[in-house]
C-alpha cells in the first residue's frame, strides 16, 4: 500500500475515533472514563496522517520523472472494517453472552455508607449482589429498593438480572447477576431491561456456568425500562 493509500486510510480511522468520542458509540466499546483517550487516538491519527502526506509530497518533486508503483486495489479492502465502526454500531452485550458467563462477582474492599430515609434505594446490580453476598445484606434490611438490569434466563428459565461490567473495554466484560423472586412478571423477554422495586432478602442460589454466588431480590413491582444511555456497569468490581 502507497503512502497516500496509507494517509487515507490514517484519516479516516482518526476520523472514525473521533467521532466515536464525540457521540455514545464509544460506549460500545470501551468504559466511559476512557472518552479522552478516544479522542486522543483520533487526533494523532488524523495528524499522523497529515504529516505522512506532506511527507510524500516533500519527498516527491512535482515534475521529476521516476517510476510508479502500482499496489493491488485489493489493498483497499482495509477499509472496510473502518467504515464498518462507522456505519454499523454493534450493540451492547446483553442475555446471551450472560448466560454463557458466570457471574463475575467478587468481594468487595469495603462498603460505603448508604443514605438514609424512607425513599426507595436505587443500588446497582453489583452493589446490591455485593451487599447481599458478603455482607448478608446488613445494610440492606428493612429497605425498599430499586434495581435496574437486563434479563436474562438461564436453562430452565429461571429470571436473572443482570449487568455487565467493564475493566476496560468490552472485550473483557462480565456479568454479575442477580436472581428474581415474589412478584416476577409471568413472562420475561431475554434483553428485556426492568426496574425492579423490592427487598432483600437472604435466600441465595449458584450460578449454574461457575458455581458462584447469586443473591435473590425479592420482588414487588417490575417496569420495563429504556436501555440506559451507558449499558455497562462500571462499579462492578468495586
Amino acid at each position: 500500500m502507497n503512502r497516500l493509500a496509507q494517509s487515507a486510510l490514517l484519516f479516516l480511522l482518526g476520523a472514525t475515533l473521533l467521532h466515536a468520542g464525540t457521540t455514545d458509540l464509544y460506549l460500545r466499546y470501551v468504559k466511559s472514563g476512557l472518552r479522552p483517550l478516544v479522542l486522543l487516538a483520533g487526533a494523532v491519527l488524523i495528524a499522523t496522517a497529515a504529516a505522512t502526506l506532506w511527507y510524500e509530497r516533500r519527498s516527491t518533486p512535482g515534475h521529476a520523472h521516476h517510476e510508479h508503483h502500482h499496489e493491488p486495489r485489493i489493498s483497499w479492502l482495509l477499509a472496510l472494517p473502518v467504515l464498518a465502526l462507522i456505519l454499523v454500531a454493534p450493540p451492547a452485550l446483553g442475555s446471551y453472552s450472560a448466560s454463557h458467563t458466570g457471574t463475575a462477582l467478587t468481594k468487595p474492599f469495603g462498603f460505603p455508607g448508604l443514605p438514609e430515609g424512607d425513599a426507595p434505594l436505587r443500588l446497582g446490580v453489583a452493589d446490591y449482589a455485593g451487599r447481599a453476598v458478603y455482607d448478608n445484606g446488613r445494610s440492606l434490611h428493612d429497605r425498599e429498593l430499586k434495581i435496574t438490569g437486563f434479563v436474562t434466563l438461564d436453562r430452565s428459565g429461571a429470571p436473572y438480572l443482570v449487568r455487565m461490567g467493564l475493566n476496560c473495554c468490552a472485550a473483557d466484560a462480565q456479568p454479575v447477576k442477580i436472581a428474581l423472586t415474589g412478584n416476577v412478571p409471568p413472562v420475561l423477554a431475554p434483553d428485556t431491561w426492568l426496574e425492579v422495586t423490592g427487598r432483600y432478602t437472604p435466600r441465595r442460589t449458584k450460578d449454574p456456568v461457575n458455581d458462584g454466588p447469586i443473591p435473590y431480590v425479592e420482588v414487588t413491582r417490575a417496569r420495563p425500562v429504556p436501555t440506559p444511555h451507558d449499558p455497562y456497569d462500571e462499579t462492578w468490581n468495586t
